[in-house]
């Protein structure tokens, strides 16, 4: 009996010995992060016929093209990618980049979250080059890609079979992506290609994350609005070289000071005030992002400065502060938007997806276009107070200690 009890304690013994031995490994830091002591040597090992680590202003030079290199007469972009009169401008553009030969590398620090939902599947990366900023969108499905590349991540990508593109004029990192959806709104000027989604797993495979992430390395260019359009043009020229200098301004990381809500949108360059009616049903609530009835678009809301110069806050109708209320605004109305100033921080954006809303294009008979094409310059928020970044910061002038709490519409009032 004894025997069987030892040979029974020495069984379960080899037994729980061989569970605790099959329990993977810990994670540490060198096995998710690459130090920048092992970097040289991976990128070596690598890339056998060498490698190039571009800044990301010389990446776009180098890669993108005024037309880009997949149009031809048989594949074709966008139809609203191009206006007769402007034969040399196209808003949405695609260059494959070469998937064998030398390495082609790009690297920068993520500055946008997901959290609130205003990136769904996009992020931003900012290199410091000289003191200024660079910047550059990546379109990639991942759907909760901050969770791996948090805020302040620096990350090198190997962009060898990827592709770089224009999607209304802003540069990005991403795949051809064919669209054919017939049934899409304006579907006749949608058909096309067009920058896609990088797949999650093949961003994964060529992406490395070097060293931690550190949000105070982020940089901010802080702006009043009169400064931002010292910077930019607002109506940027309708040239090439118009386009390029909006392009290479998008994606920057800004705050914009001494602005304030006004309660109002844009509605073909005309501002009109917002209204008070539910955003379930409403595209003009008083809300950051009323619905657009699933069509997708981002909402639009004005901010002005004491001189009433404008820049629009961009936010997704997806957003988890979609339905919250404008500062100032409540079930009452917009009067009191006016007294709430202060910051908005976030990415910077000039955003035009239809040539033919170009002012002097082919569609612009009565010359109407003008007055909406000085609209087109956005900023995105991550978040607000209590929800992601708390990137709207704003105080009652009447009552410099009364600062802004987001509060959500309420259809009981």
């Amino acid at each position: 009996m004894k025997t069987s009890k030892y040979i029974l304690y020495f069984v379960l013994c080899t037994f729980v010995l061989s569970l605790v031995s099959c329990e993977p490994k810990a994670y540490s830091p060198d096995d998710i992060f690459t130090s920048e002591d092992q970097l040289a040597e991976l990128l070596d090992k690598e890339n056998p016929e060498g490698y190039k680590i571009y800044t990301l202003d010389e990446f776009v030079d180098a890669f993108l093209t005024p037309k880009g290199n997949l149009r031809n007469d048989s594949t074709l972009y966008r139809n609203r990618s191009n206006d007769a009169n402007f034969p040399d401008i196209y808003l949405f553009s695609i260059d494959t980049l070469p998937k064998n030969g030398k390495g082609i590398y790009i690297r920068g620090r993520v500055t946008t979250d997901d959290y609130a939902g205003n990136f769904y599947k996009s992020m931003v990366i900012q290199q410091i080059v000289n003191g200024e900023q660079q910047n550059l969108r990546i379109s990639v499905d991942l759907g909760s890609s901050g969770g791996m590349y948090q805020m302040g991540q620096e990350i090198l990508i190997r962009c060898n079979g990827l592709a770089v593109g224009r999607y209304a004029n802003q540069p990005q990192l991403c795949v051809p992506s064919y669209n054919n959806n017939l049934f899409a709104s304006h579907s006749d000027d949608k058909v096309g290609w067009a920058p896609g989604r990088i797949q999650g797993s093949v961003f994964r495979s060529v992406t490395r994350m070097i060293g931690a992430p550190d949000r105070k390395l982020l940089k901010y260019d802080t702006l009043s609005l009169n400064q931002l359009y010292n910077m930019v043009e607002q109506s940027p020229a309708i040239t090439v070289d118009g386009m390029t200098r909006a392009a290479k301004a998008d994606g920057r990381l800004v705050v914009i000071k001494n602005v304030h809500f006004s309660g109002e949108y844009n509605e073909y360059g005309d501002l009109a005030e917002c209204d008070t009616l539910h955003p379930d049903s409403s595209k003009n609530a008083n809300v950051f992002a009323p619905t657009t009835g699933n069509v997708g678009y981002p909402q639009g809301r004005v901010l002005k400065d004491q001189n009433d110069k404008v820049i629009l806050c961009s936010t997704s109708e997806y957003a988890k502060f979609a339905y919250y209320y404008l500062p100032g605004a409540d079930k009452h109305g917009v009067s009191q938007c006016v007294y709430w100033e202060g910051t908005v921080t976030g990415i910077l954006g000039w955003y035009m997806d239809n040539a033919e809303s170009f002012p002097g294009s082919t569609k612009d008979s009565k010359g109407e276009n003008a007055k909406s094409y000085k609209y087109n310059w956005s900023i995105s928020p991550r978040g607000i107070p209590g929800i992601g970044v708390p990137d709207i910061n704003m105080h009652n002038a009447l009552d410099p200690d009364e600062q802004w709490e987001p509060k959500e519409y309420n259809p009981k009032g």
